[in-house]
């Protein structure tokens, strides 16, 4: 049964058919949210200096780090000596005294810092493992015992503890004392051990902390116990949900929540969800030694290659998407209006970003045209409407410079370029035997790259279904809601040319040697009776049926609706399109997921046949049942926008809150992570969580990637484009899914 339909916030006229949504879903709100960042990496002049121990904030809000290479101070994105002290070699503790005191444990005893003076006190000799404020009183701990300044002078403390101390703490009116060979708690003048077998996870004890209500928490290299008056209540290991059982420091902020350092980053506790900052998108290492947290709220990490900040800001999901916008503009659209990813020259370095081809600048061209067709239905701005006209210009181009009645090229880049991929080559009969031993469609094309006519421009052929498909998608959504009467002429000449070559070649797109490109088919005789494309056939049915009907609306040539009606019928693509894509584990791949969510809205916008939509939706239906759960509001969206039925609306927006700001693809290897287990599916060969983790968790992606990858990046030496975001987020809010911000 066909849903009912519901107008959606915004209309735009004219429209030759109304654009419609049949979600019953309420519109989530665009309330403000706490958006995590980082800040630049903080390191020394020399690799000592980046090996940062332990980290203090005194009074005045300076930050004192103990490194290797001795005491240093934070300074913008470096770390200096402090004027007029010199503390040199290695520090390994560093603490702060209300008073403005600093207390240094060093190599060579304990130091003291204040009012600009430091005075080495030689009542306590080097190495001093640990100095710490506690209560107000300070503290200090060598390989020879554990020491307490009276205020004048210090004196040890005498107890049946193994040494050297690592930490110390108070709760409750008891000493808790962290050891090499476990936790001791001392009083009245008595000393308890509270790590006996059974009831601890590792002797191998690193750090404690006592928590707002008094629980002493404690860190070893075998996860976290806590312990309230002496007692074990409770432990966190991977099974619990600890990232790492490999923990290094304990910090409370002012909200309660757990900052754990461990050997695989930060970790976080609420209370009840643990989370993970890790890899150089949030620090200059994964080796955290130790979390300070400012009066501010942001996180100071120490790392073993310098100090990394993680810092929040209040955000709506509209002043996110102008966060992405900028992105795109300044560093993702190239001439002649092409939007993808970019190369950094330098890792992570955005100066240095330089522009790149790719397979797919087509497509992802086509997704950033819809979300700027989108952006300007809801918001009328001048400049999403220059920008989708742009994009549109860029798609037309792919056509125009193949100088062909209507094959489309992958890219184009200037004539000068000499950084491109795929370079024209020659193969050796020797290769082209191996080519075709792995895959018998394979076709041996030695001249990708062309010049164009008038010698500007290098155009790239053996264009895919993947472009296709990206192109077709955007065109309706622009010709809806961007064009007026004169434009909609040139997108409707434009749809003719390609769809009618596509028609004419047989239902295959001849390059221009008159072959079917390697991936452009839909031919009945293919799809139907050849075994070689039978695992394409649903998803290529329901693509050259998406195409049809888009050229059917935008030209109003009916010959199109008897090709849509030859291929349904005569050919059986009805059948084809209830089984859009086989999702087995040999063959699970994400590009056909999301081919299918860009060629579904033109059939369920444009076609009216009550026989024809219900089709449609049965096989809207069957796709999006294997992609509910991994909550991509593109896929999300696009089913809510057709279907009434449940496309987890608020994890797809939660999805959008949680995604980083910065998309530089840094490396992110979940694979060391003991909070889950890998796993071979929903694709075989690929090393997978075996649950989805939160956007900011995961290398950066794309909806034609595999979200449950436990590694991806590229060492921070490329760009992201942010159309994967901007696009379903303006299409929550043209129909109704998202409201604006308030």
């Amino acid at each position: 049964m066909i849903p009912a339909l519901r107008v959606p916030l915004f209309l735009v006229a004219p429209l030759l058919s109304l654009i419609v949504s049949a979600s019953a879903a309420e519109p989530i709100v665009d309330a403000s949210f706490e958006q995590e960042y980082r800040d630049p990496f903080i390191r020394g002049s020399e690799k000592e200096e980046s090996r940062v121990h332990e980290l203090a904030m005194d009074r005045d809000g300076i930050v004192w780090a103990a490194t290797h290479a001795g005491l240093r101070i934070v300074d913008g994105t470096t770390l200096r000596q402090p004027d007029g002290i010199e503390i040199n070699g290695p520090v390994f503790s560093v603490a702060a005294s209300r008073d403005g005191t600093i207390w240094v444990g060093a190599w060579d005893g304990v130091h003291q810092v204040k009012s600009g003076q430091t005075e080495r006190l030689s009542d306590v000799d080097g190495p001093v493992n640990l100095v710490r404020v506690v209560t107000g009183t300070a503290w200090a701990a060598t390989p020879r015992g554990l020491f307490q300044h009276d205020g004048d002078t210090w004196r040890k403390r005498e107890g049946d503890w193994t040494l050297p101390v690592l930490e110390v703490g108070v709760s409750n009116s008891a000493e808790y004392i962290a050891a090499i060979s476990g936790v001791y708690r001392r009083e009245d003048n008595r000393v308890e051990y509270l790590s006996q077998p059974g009831k601890r996870l590792s002797r191998n004890v690193r750090d404690l902390v006592v928590a707002p209500g008094g629980d002493v928490w404690v860190g070893s290299r075998g996860g976290i116990d806590v312990y309230r008056d002496g007692r074990r209540r409770d432990s966190f290991t991977g099974g619990d949900g600890l990232p790492s059982t490999d923990v290094h420091s304990l910090t409370f902020d002012a909200d309660g929540i757990l900052w754990v350092g461990t050997g695989l980053g930060v970790a976080r506790y609420d209370g009840e969800i643990w989370s993970l900052r890790h890899s150089e998108r949030w620090l200059p290492s994964d080796d955290v030694k130790d979390v300070l947290i400012a009066p501010d709220g942001a996180a100071w990490v120490a790392t073993n290659d310098g100090i990394g900040v993680i810092r929040s800001r209040k955000m709506t999901l509209a002043d996110k998407a102008d966060h992405y916008q900028t992105i795109v503009r300044a560093r993702h659209v190239r001439p002649p209006g092409l939007m993808e990813r970019c190369r950094l020259e330098k890792p992570g370095d955005l100066s240095t970003y330089q522009p790149m081809d790719t397979d797919n600048d087509g497509m992802y061209t086509g997704l950033y045209l819809a979300g700027e067709s989108y952006r300007y239905a809801v918001t009328k701005a001048p400049d999403a409407k220059t920008n989708a006209q742009e994009a549109f210009r860029a798609l037309e181009f792919l056509q125009q410079v193949t100088g062909t009645p209507g094959f489309v090229a992958r890219t184009v880049v200037p004539s000068d370029w000499e950084s491109i991929a795929d370079r024209n080559r020659t193969y050796t009969d020797e290769e082209v035997a191996a080519h075709l031993a792995r895959e018998p469609r394979w076709k041996q094309v030695e001249e990708r790259w062309r010049m164009s006519a008038d010698g500007q421009w290098q155009w790239k052929g053996d264009t895919s279904s993947d472009e296709t498909t990206g192109h077709f998608y955007s065109y309706g959504i622009y010709f809806d809601l961007v064009a007026d009467e004169q434009e909609k002429e040139r997108v409707a000449t434009h749809v003719a040319k390609v769809t009618d070559h596509i028609i004419n070649g047989g239902y295959v797109f001849r390059d221009i040697d008159g072959e079917a490109t390697r991936w452009g088919v839909w031919a009945p005789e293919k799809l139907n009776d050849d075994p070689d494309w039978w695992i394409e056939r649903g998803v290529n049915s329901v693509e050259i049926l998406s195409y049809l009907t888009t050229a059917k609306h935008v030209t109003g040539d009916e010959k199109y609706e008897l090709e849509i009606e030859k291929l349904l019928t005569e050919h059986r693509y009805a059948e084809n399109i209830l089984k859009p894509i086989d999702a087995s584990p040999d063959y699970f791949t994400y590009i056909g997921m999301q081919l299918l969510a860009m060629s579904y809205p033109a059939l369920l916008t444009y076609e009216d046949d009550p026989d024809r939509r219900e089709l449609y939706l049965r096989s809207l239906e069957t796709w999006f049942d294997n992609v509910r759960d991994d909550t991509s509001p593109f896929y999300g969206f696009v089913y809510g926008a057709f279907a009434d039925g449940d496309f987890k609306q608020k994890e797809c927006v939660e999805l959008l809150r949680d995604a980083p700001l910065d998309q530089i693809e840094w490396t992110v290897d979940n694979s060391q992570r003991e909070d889950i287990t890998l796993v071979g599916r929903p694709a075989e060969g690929v090393v997978q969580t075996s649950r989805l983790l939160p956007a900011s968790e995961r290398g950066t992606f794309r909806w034609d990637r595999n979200v449950y990858d436990a590694r991806r990046g590229t060492g921070g030496r490329t760009e992201g484009s942010t159309a994967f975001w901007l696009t379903p987020y303006w299409m929550g809010r043209y129909y109704g899914l998202i409201s604006p911000p308030y």
